[in-house]
């Protein structure tokens, strides 16, 4: 059994999810990294693309989410991917961080993110 790691960054949606209004109403870009492990075993052995975790899947699957229901806290958000990857990819655990970097702070920074990690 070979447990690896792949990561995807970089992920770049437009979101409504915020609790002020001007950000329901204008929304703003988000970007989403994701970690996550699997069995690497059957994809190393036999080299086809069919026996491994579809990336491509995955980062439609964020995009969709990120871009679909607003919510009020980006934590919910990255919960949501989170477990949409447990649920719907045959991987062991999953570590999504969403940045919010047009975040409504009162001062000047360079980004606002939260993690989660989950696992089956």
């Amino acid at each position: 059994m070979a447990i690896d790691k792949v990561s995807i960054t970089g992920i770049e949606a437009f979101g409504f999810h915020g609790v002020f209004e001007h950000e329901r109403k204008e929304g703003q870009e988000f970007i989403v990294d994701v970690e996550f492990e699997y069995d690497t075993s059957k994809a190393i052995q036999t080299d086809f693309i069919e026996d491994a975790i579809d990336y491509g899947a995955i980062a439609i699957l964020i995009k969709s989410i990120v871009e679909g229901e607003p919510k009020n806290l980006i934590e919910k958000v990255a919960d949501e991917i989170a477990q949409q990857i447990l649920n719907n990819f045959k991987v062991n655990s999953v570590k999504v961080t969403l940045h919010k970097p047009q975040a409504p702070l009162d001062l000047e920074f360079k980004d606002v993110s939260v993690s989660v990690e989950r696992r089956k």
